[in-house]
């Protein structure tokens, strides 16, 4: 008796990389939920700002940190799904532009874990300890700002890959390569944006806010791909 498939059997990799990809859109805006209404210091801060949220919001910093390794492991999932459903048509091509984009997607997760690992630390840190604590926001801001490198490569790679393999619709693929050239921006002025907090900062926030936009559009891309039917097995030979 043949039974029925499940849908963790039915459902193809690429689709399991769409759901994945909304997860993690889903984690990444809820982190920041809840500390950014908090008062989380935003990049290039005052080190006393700094001090003071750290030294009455370390608990929430927690909360937020225990979301992130689920959103690291869909980050992974979502970029190895992408490849999958790109690697038939760029295999004929002679392209790799799915494999840059993966390669951002893991460099950023890399890059966010020390941003994570930093908050930690300092929320761990006495309130006194301000020497510490400023050397810790400094590298935190570095890493924050410089992680628009990799996401810009996600954003490009992906966006690309997936246009030239019919995946995506041309608007996502602007939208996509425009939020790249924010993040990118916001990643080549890292020291104007640590040194002076003003205007130029929103050229990572908007870019980044472009990139949640694309990855809930690629998730959507990724479920209703139908991925390429098997090749029938060939007959034995007679004879």
């Amino acid at each position: 008796m043949i039974r029925p498939k499940s849908w963790w059997t039915a459902m193809s990799f690429p689709r399991l990389a769409g759901v994945a990809a909304f997860g993690f859109a889903f984690l990444i805006v809820m982190g920041n939920v809840v500390v950014a209404p908090a008062g989380l210091p935003r990049t290039g801060a005052d080190i006393a700002e700094v001090t003071a949220f750290f030294g009455t919001e370390g608990d929430l910093v927690g909360v937020g940190t225990a979301l992130t390794p689920a959103a690291w492991a869909l980050a992974t999932l979502f970029g190895a799904g992408a490849v999958a459903a790109l690697r038939q048509s760029e295999g004929a091509r002679g392209e790799a532009w799915s494999l840059v984009g993966f390669a951002g997607v893991v460099l950023q997760n890399a890059a966010f874990a020390g941003v994570i690992a930093i908050r930690l630390a300092i929320a761990s840190t006495t309130s006194q300890d301000t020497s510490a604590t400023l050397g810790l926001w400094a590298l935190h801001d570095a890493l924050f700002t410089l992680n628009g490198t990799f996401l810009a490569l996600a954003l490009v790679g992906l966006s690309i890959g997936g246009r030239r393999a019919g995946l995506i619709r041309p608007w996502h693929r602007t939208w996509g390569l425009l939020s790249a050239t924010l993040l990118f921006t916001s990643a080549t002025l890292a020291p104007l944006v640590i040194d002076h907090a003003g205007p130029l900062g929103l050229l990572g926030l908007f870019g980044w806010l472009m990139w949640v936009v694309w990855l809930a559009a690629y998730g959507t891309a990724l479920i209703r791909h139908a991925p390429a039917p098997s090749p029938a097995p060939r007959p034995a030979a007679v004879g």
